[in-house]
C-alpha cells in the first residue's frame, strides 16, 4: 500500500476515490479523449416572453454575481447541481480585496468579520540556500466558504433571487430575444426505499451566465476540445500536529527539478490545523504523471518541508485538483446572450489555481458591466465579449509560467528555475513593496515589471540569456507584444478617464461601450490595484 493510499483511506469522505476520479478526468484531458459536448444551438424563432433576466449555471461563484444583480432589481435564477454550500477549506485572499463585499452591500462589516476564519502574518517566499523573503498582508486572510456562501445565499433570496438547488444544466437554445435553458431537477427520496426522481424544466431568460467551471459543457463546446496550453496540478492536506503554525508560505521551493517538473509549496494556518499544498506547472502531454503520483511525492517531501514526521500529524482533509489554462483567455463565448465568469472564463493568471481571487477582483466591474448590458440590451456576442476583454497584464504572465516549467523531453539545469526565481524575487524585494506586493496578488503593472526586468538584466545578464532557450523564441516574441501593450494600456487609461464627463452625455448604449474599453485599459494594465 502506498503512502497516499494509507493516509487518504483514513480521512473521512473517501478522498482516495475522489482523487482517482479526478485522475480519470486528467487522463482524458491529456489524451484528448474527453467527449465534446454539443449542448447549445441557435434557432430563429422568437421566445416572445422570458421569465428571468439572468440565469446563472454554477452557484459557488455564481452566487456572488447573482446576488449583486438581484440586489439591482434584476430577475435572477441560480442553478446548482447539488446543494449550494461552501467547503470546509478556507479561501485565501488579501484583506484589501475583501472590501468589495462592503462596497457592493453584499456583507455588513460584522458579517465580513465573521466570514474571516483565519488571519496571519507574515508570509514567506523561500528558495534553496536559505534565501527567504518575508511580506505582510498578502493572501493572509482565510475566508470561511461555508459562512460566506450561506450569507450570500440568504441575501440573494431576500433580494428576490430564485435558487434552484439539485438542478443540473442540460442544454440551451438561443433565440433572437432570449435563451431557453433546459435543466433537470433531481428530487431526493421523501420516503425510505423511494428512487430518485427527475423533472425537466425550461427556464426562459434574456442572458445565460456560465459559472460551472473549467469543465462546463458550455466552455468545452466553445473551446471545441482544444487542449490546454498549460496545467497547474495541486495536491495537499489540512492537518493538526504542526508545532509552528503562526506564519505562512506564499511560495516555497527546496528541491531541484524532478519528474521534469519544478515543485512549489504553499502553507497557511487554517482554523482547524495547517494547510500545505504542493503544486507544479506543466503541459498536458500524455506522458505526464498522475495526481496520485504527485500526492505520493507530497507525502515523501512534506516531512522535509515542514520539519515534522508524518506520524506526528493528524490529517483532516485531502485537497487536490488540476487547473487547465488557455492562452485564449478570458474566453469570449462565440454566442449571443451567453457569457462566462469565474473559472469558466479563464479570467485568472496561469500562475494561480482557483478563481475565487480573480472573481472577487473583477466583481465590481462585472456587476456594473452586466447591469449596463441588461439595461441597454447589449447582449450580442460582440457586446458581451467586451466584458471579458484582452488583458495584457494577464497575457504577460504566460512567459513567467513558461519559465517555471519544463517540457517532457527538455533538458534543463536542475537548479535553473530556483536560481531564476530566487534572483528575480530578491531584486523585487530591493525595489520595495509597491513592486513586490501586486505581483504576489497576480497583478502585473508596466512600471513595476520594467523596473524588475531592467534591474535583473543589469545585475544578472547571464541568467536572462539562459531563459531564452528554455521558453523559446516564439514565446519571447509573443511576450514582447503583450509587454508593449501593457505599456500602451497604462497610458490609455488615464487619458480615457479624463474624457468621462463627455461620454456621460452620450446615450446609455454608447456609454456601455465607453466604459467597457475604459475598464479594459484599467484592469488590463493593473491600475485597478490599490496598495493595502
Amino acid at each position: 500500500m502506498s503512502l497516499t493510499e494509507e493516509i487518504l483511506s483514513q480521512i473521512p469522505g473517501n478522498p482516495l476515490n475522489g482523487l482517482r476520479k479526478a485522475d480519470e478526468l486528467w487522463t482524458g484531458l491529456k489524451n484528448n479523449s474527453l467527449p465534446l459536448p454539443n449542448t447549445v444551438k441557435e434557432e430563429s424563432q422568437r421566445l416572445e416572453t422570458v421569465d428571468y433576466d439572468v440565469v446563472i449555471g454554477g452557484g459557488t461563484l455564481g452566487i456572488l454575481i447573482g446576488t449583486t444583480l438581484a440586489m439591482k432589481g434584476w430577475r435572477v435564477a441560480v442553478l446548482e447541481r447539488g446543494k449550494l454550500q461552501g467547503r470546509e477549506q478556507e479561501w485565501n485572499i488579501s484583506r484589501k480585496e475583501l472590501e468589495v463585499f462592503i462596497d457592493l452591500n453584499l456583507l455588513s462589516e460584522v458579517e465580513l468579520k465573521t466570514a474571516i476564519a483565519t488571519e496571519y502574518n507574515p508570509a514567506r517566499l523561500s528558495f534553496p540556500n536559505n534565501i527567504e523573503i518575508w511580506v505582510k498582508d498578502v493572501l493572509n486572510i482565510g475566508v470561511d466558504p461555508v459562512y460566506l456562501l450561506e450569507t450570500l445565499k440568504n441575501r440573494f433570496l431576500e433580494a428576490g433571487g430564485i435558487l434552484l438547488e439539485n438542478t443540473a444544466y442540460e442544454s440551451a437554445i438561443i433565440h433572437p430575444d432570449g435563451v431557453a435553458v433546459n435543466v433537470t431537477e433531481i428530487h431526493s427520496p421523501r420516503l425510505a426505499g423511494e428512487g430518485l426522481g427527475e423533472r425537466s424544466i425550461i427556464l426562459k431568460t434574456r442572458l445565460l451566465i456560465d459559472a460551472m467551471g473549467n469543465f462546463s459543457p458550455l466552455v468545452r463546446q466553445a473551446r471545441q476540445g482544444q487542449k490546454p496550453d498549460a496545467v497547474c496540478l495541486v495536491v495537499g492536506t489540512c492537518a493538526t500536529g504542526y508545532p509552528n503554525n503562526e506564519t505562512g508560505d506564499i511560495f516555497a521551493s527546496f528541491t531541484p527539478l524532478q519528474n521534469q517538473c519544478q515543485y512549489f509549496w504553499e502553507a497557511f494556518p487554517a482554523r482547524d490545523g495547517r494547510t500545505t499544498y504542493l503544486f507544479t506547472y506543466l503541459d498536458a502531454d500524455p506522458q505526464r504523471f498522475s495526481l496520485e503520483s504527485l500526492f505520493e511525492d507530497y507525502f515523501k517531501l512534506l516531512p522535509e518541508y515542514q520539519q515534522i514526521e508524518l506520524h506526528q500529524l493528524t490529517f483532516k482533509r485531502a485537497l487536490f485538483g488540476f487547473f487547465p489554462c488557455y492562452k485564449n483567455s478570458p474566453l469570449k463565448m462565440p454566442l449571443n446572450r451567453v457569457f462566462a465568469i469565474g473559472d469558466s472564463s479563464g479570467n485568472q493568471s496561469p500562475l494561480s489555481f482557483g478563481g475565487f481571487g480573480a472573481m472577487v477582483r473583477h466583481l465590481q466591474r462585472l456587476t456594473n458591466g452586466i447591469d449596463q448590458a441588461l439595461t441597454t440590451d447589449q447582449l450580442s456576442q460582440n457586446a458581451l465579449s467586451l466584458l471579458q476583454p484582452y488583458q495584457p497584464s494577464l497575457s504577460v504572465t504566460w512567459l513567467f509560467q513558461r519559465s517555471m516549467s519544463v517540457g517532457v523531453k527538455q533538458t534543463l539545469n536542475p537548479e535553473q528555475i530556483n536560481q531564476l526565481l530566487a534572483t528575480v524575487f530578491q531584486e523585487m524585494e530591493e525595489l520595495g513593496e509597491p513592486i513586490l506586493k501586486p505581483f504576489l496578488q497576480d497583478v502585473v503593472q508596466f512600471l513595476a515589471l520594467t523596473k524588475t526586468l531592467s534591474k535583473t538584466a543589469i545585475n544578472h545578464p547571464g541568467l536572462i540569456f539562459k531563459i531564452i532557450p528554455q521558453v523559446g523564441l516564439t514565446s519571447l516574441i509573443n511576450w514582447t507584444i503583450h509587454y508593449w501593450n501593457l505599456g500602451l494600456y497604462t497610458g490609455l487609461y488615464p487619458v480615457a478617464k479624463t474624457l468621462e464627463p463627455l461620454f456621460q452625455k452620450l446615450p446609455p448604449a454608447s456609454q456601455y461601450y465607453y466604459y467597457r474599453w475604459l475598464e479594459a485599459w484599467q484592469y488590463g494594465s493593473g491600475q485597478d490595484y490599490h496598495q493595502s
